[in-house]
Order: C-alpha cells, then sequence, then structure tokens
C-alpha cells in the first residue's frame, strides 16, 4: 500500500496531474449508467453536478443523505440557478425538507426524480437556454 504523498510524487514524475473532476461549460448529458455518463466527448466515472459554471465530478451516491452539507456547491451559484433537477438514483427519493428550505431561500426551486428522468428534463430545459442545473447519482 503506498502512502497518498508517495503516489502523487510518482504520478507527478510521470507528468500525470490528478484534480477535481471539471469540465468548464454547460453541455447536454449524452449517455448514463454503468456508473456514470458522457458529456461533450467525454465520460465520467460517478455522480455529477451540472451547474452554470461546468459540470463537476459529485462525491455522492444513492446511500449518502441528501443534506445541505452535500449540495453546498449548487447553493453557491443560486444567484444563476431558477430550478435544480435532483436524480436520485434508480429510485425517487423526498428531498429533506431542510435542504428544499436552503434550496428555496436561494431562489431554487427542487425537482427530485430519478436520474434518467433527470437526465432527459436537464437535456431539454437546457436546449431551452433556461436557468436550469441538476445533480445527478450515478446508476
Amino acid at each position: 500500500m503506498h502512502n497518498p504523498e508517495s503516489r502523487q510524487c510518482e504520478n507527478m514524475a510521470r507528468g500525470i496531474e490528478i484534480r477535481e473532476a471539471h469540465f468548464p461549460g454547460r453541455a447536454p448529458i449524452d449517455t448514463y449508467g454503468n456508473g456514470g455518463f458522457r458529456f461533450a466527448d467525454m465520460s465520467h466515472r460517478g455522480s455529477i453536478l451540472c451547474l452554470p459554471s461546468g459540470i463537476y465530478g459529485w462525491d455522492m451516491d444513492a446511500g449518502k443523505p441528501l443534506n445541505v452539507e452535500n449540495f453546498q456547491k449548487v447553493i453557491d451559484e443560486a444567484a444563476e440557478i431558477e430550478v435544480l433537477l435532483v436524480g436520485t438514483g434508480n429510485d425517487m427519493r423526498v428531498l429533506p425538507l431542510e435542504l428544499k428550505a436552503a434550496l428555496k431561500a436561494g431562489g431554487i426551486a427542487s425537482d427530485p426524480m430519478s436520474t434518467g428522468a433527470a437526465v432527459r428534463t436537464f437535456n431539454i430545459m437546457l436546449m431551452e437556454s433556461r436557468a436550469v442545473a441538476a445533480a445527478l447519482i450515478a446508476v
């Protein structure tokens, strides 16, 4: 087992930079499934946040709580978001009242649904140039 510092040094020596996943733009989601997403001729394994500032890797799965802390990046961009689509995985989950209240305080309407439905709705709203964001749990 390598310690993280020696692994980072090995990667730097090879010219590999490991950093937080981020696509600096808005793009429709081309496909989803097998634990990830494809968009903008790229693929990402894991969950994603589709925000006005770009698409970000999101450390979230269906077993983690839907709470304010896990949606802080969305709340930070509230001024540019009218609707947040929350893809909750294969099954629909209700958003906790505390999270709904925090989003509403930022002027964001939230709509939880399965991830597949959220992807389809996000793509339509994005094509309509709506102020939409999506928090998508990988399936």
